[in-house]
């Protein structure tokens, strides 16, 4: 089925659904198409989005979808549960971040484009196709293979009915980090596409690179927290200890970049406090001279470090945010 054909409404009542929907024609004959596993409940309850592989090198979230999957029952569920593990399938198949066929970043260009290139096809579809449907949307990211954060739950950080929401829920999920951002949000994401239509949103990040059953596991927990705070579900909520509050702009596309090419070597960790201009590390070349040290660009707290040493001019290196008091 193409997904212009599908509509969420018309599945029939409480059951559990794994479907594929057609998305555009591949080089080969075949169609690119979108993975969507769906738990439709017993009794009436919201509808919760939850989607993952918007970034093809990111896998935790992955992973992590079909184990809620699997540990959702008709009979238990109030409300809807959609979720679509692999979004940017393109990316997913040739490992990396952006899709190897337009060169896009997903996570840039919602709400997207129908008549536009692959990825900006997949973006309009989800929010056509699902995001108008949601009542909360949660978006399951990791650093992937290039960049190291710790494992935490983005949100909404506004006095507002959906930064209430969306705090409460972040508080919910249960991350050893919560990290909220102001509005606006930085455009193109899944969550501002959700802000602008009112849905209140979560998004996760974590250490990438592969699947640490550790992430996986906190991935999954914080879903069923969130179905358990929502209603959807009954049981007592699972949550790690909460060790940071922070609060930024969270666009990682204004980070510190690299000035040269060569081998990035940190002098400073994650989750640790610097001041502004304090040294961060150096880029040398191969044979360790120094090419261009890297300097905090503000005070606070490291949230994002690169993970491969190689780096060209323009990568992105370290993004620094600041702590809060907790608002809980």
């Amino acid at each position: 089925m193409h997904i212009r054909d599908f509509e969420l409404d018309e599945l029939p009542g409480a059951g559990k659904r794994s479907t594929w929907l057609d998305i555009a024609a591949r080089a080969d004959g075949g169609n690119w198409r979108l993975p969507l596993l769906t738990v439709t409940g017993a009794e009436d309850g919201p509808t919760l989005l939850v989607i993952a592989g918007v970034h093809g090198d990111e896998y935790e979230g992955i992973a992590a979808i079909p184990q809620v999957y699997s540990a959702t029952e008709p009979q238990d569920l109030r409300g809807r549960l959609v979720m679509a593990p692999v979004c940017n399938v393109p990316a997913y198949e040739a490992a990396q971040r952006s899709s190897p066929i337009d060169d896009l970043n997903l996570a840039r260009v919602f709400p997207g484009d129908k008549e536009g290139t692959i990825t900006r096809q997949i973006a309009a579809w989800l929010c056509q196709k699902l995001l108008t449907h949601a009542d909360f949307l949660m978006d399951l990211h990791t650093g992937g293979i290039a960049y190291d954060l710790p494992t935490l739950i983005g949100y909404v950080y506004d006095d507002g009915e959906l930064g209430r929401a969306s705090l409460q829920a972040a508080a919910a999920f249960g991350a050893p980090i919560m990290w909220g951002h102001p509005l606006p949000l930085p455009s193109g994401r899944s969550v501002s596409a959700a802000t602008s239509m009112g849905i209140p949103s979560l998004y996760t990040e974590a250490p990438g690179g592969g699947c640490d059953p550790d992430v996986v596991g906190c991935f999954r927990e914080g879903v069923m927290n969130v179905m358990k705070h929502l209603d959807m579900i009954s049981g007592d909520l699972h949550r790690q200890q909460l060790t940071h509050h922070l609060v930024g702009d969270g666009n990682l596309d204004t980070v510190i970049h690299a000035r040269a090419d060569g081998l990035f070597q940190r002098e400073v960790s994650l989750l640790e406090n610097v001041e502004a201009g304090q040294r961060l590390g150096a880029i040398r070349d191969a044979a360790g001279a120094e090419l261009a040290p890297v300097h905090a660009d503000q005070a606070g707290m490291i949230i994002m470090l690169r993970s491969i040493p190689r780096v060209r001019a323009g990568d992105g290196i370290a993004h620094i945010t600041q702590p809060i008091r907790s608002r809980l």
